[in-house]
């Protein structure tokens, strides 16, 4: 039986989970839910309807798990815990210092309802916090380093968007190359969240905006560029689209430990990923994580989940068996 996938929101995120889907042989997509009118809508998959988000609630019983792919902050706080009383949901919330309390909201929500809901899946967090974890436990002494980009990130891209008077705009992540080349030597630095990246942000402003209003907003945004270096560059439509039309993105995370009795021996651990496509490769997890909330469900293991509480053969479509004879 195929796992019934829905998507609430068609954007870069949903398209990619569109995407995903298909290359999931046990999956189906079975509805996309949007703000726009339906009929403006148009998708890849044929058999799949597009319906309007007022509507979701009369799929209760024709979707195995909703995919929320809105942003994280305004429309995800909202919606996992409104969707989480109606469905299996997953999301891709990335404001890391909310995540507890986004948990505990969504962890009531489905507790309540008897359903399962993953939050926090993508590559940071998801994939990233699972390697911080794993390498944490192998050097219990050592330190933790996590650098992102050069890359477009899409959380803090949808955040310069809400801004009032910005018609759109790119954000990019900038490692500091210093910063990361001290790590790799095992100096083990002690860094600032300032001296390992910059942002850069290109914004096409609204007619009439004052560019000055703009940019101290966008550079004092808390939990976004407030604690960074932040260079705004105010562009036209036009250098937007032919310029910074990709979504690329990448990033490391490093544990640098020690061991031995005198604490002897350095080593480093290094987990690396170079992405094409932001949104494409985010949607990926989040499918493979719907799988496996689709899995926890039918075990009735309810409330709210992150990447940490879910054991590594839940993700994939192989059996067990299978796994142990092709990739242990």
């Amino acid at each position: 039986m195929s796992i019934r996938i829905g998507i609430l929101g068609y954007g870069n995120l949903g398209r990619g989970v569109e995407c995903a889907v298909r290359q999931n042989p046990d999956m189906e997509l079975a509805a996309v839910f949007t703000r726009r009118d339906p009929k403006e809508v148009r998708i890849l998959t044929e058999s799949a309807k597009v319906c309007r988000i007022g509507e979701a609630e009369e799929w209760r019983d024709k979707i195995d798990v909703l995919i929320l792919c809105g942003g994280s902050a305004t429309d995800l706080p909202v919606q996992t815990p409104e969707y989480a009383k109606l469905f299996h949901v997953v999301d891709s919330f990335d404001t890391h210092a909310r995540i507890p309390e986004h948990f505990a909201a969504v962890d009531a929500s489905a507790k309540e309802a008897g359903k399962t809901a993953v939050i926090s899946v993508g590559w940071d967090p998801g994939m990233f916090s699972l390697n911080r974890m794993y390498a944490n436990a192998i050097l219990p002494e050592g330190k933790d380093y996590t650098f992102w980009g050069k890359g477009v990130s899409q959380g803090h891209s949808d955040a310069i968007r809400r801004i009032d008077g910005v018609k759109d705009g790119k954000q990019y992540t900038i490692p500091v190359e210093s910063a990361l080349e001290a790590v790799r030597n095992g100096e083990a630095p002690e860094l600032t969240t300032r001296q390992k990246h910059t942002r850069e942000c290109f914004v096409v402003l609204e007619e009439g905006a004052d560019a000055a209003k703009v940019e101290t907003e966008i550079k004092t945004m808390p939990n976004y560029f407030a604690d960074y270096d932040t260079t705004v560059h105010f562009i036209s439509e036009e250098e937007l689209v032919r310029e910074h039309s990709g979504i690329p993105h990448g990033g490391l995370v490093l544990r640098s430990g020690v061991t031995g009795w005198q604490k002897e021996n350095r080593h480093l651990i290094e987990y690396r990923l170079k992405l094409d496509s932001n949104p494409e490769f985010t949607s990926s997890v989040i499918v493979a994580y719907a799988r496996a909330a689709f899995r926890l469900a039918a075990e009735g293991q309810y409330g709210c989940k992150t990447v940490f509480d879910i054991p590594p053969a839940y993700l994939s479509a192989k059996s067990a068996e299978e796994l142990r004879a092709s990739l242990l």
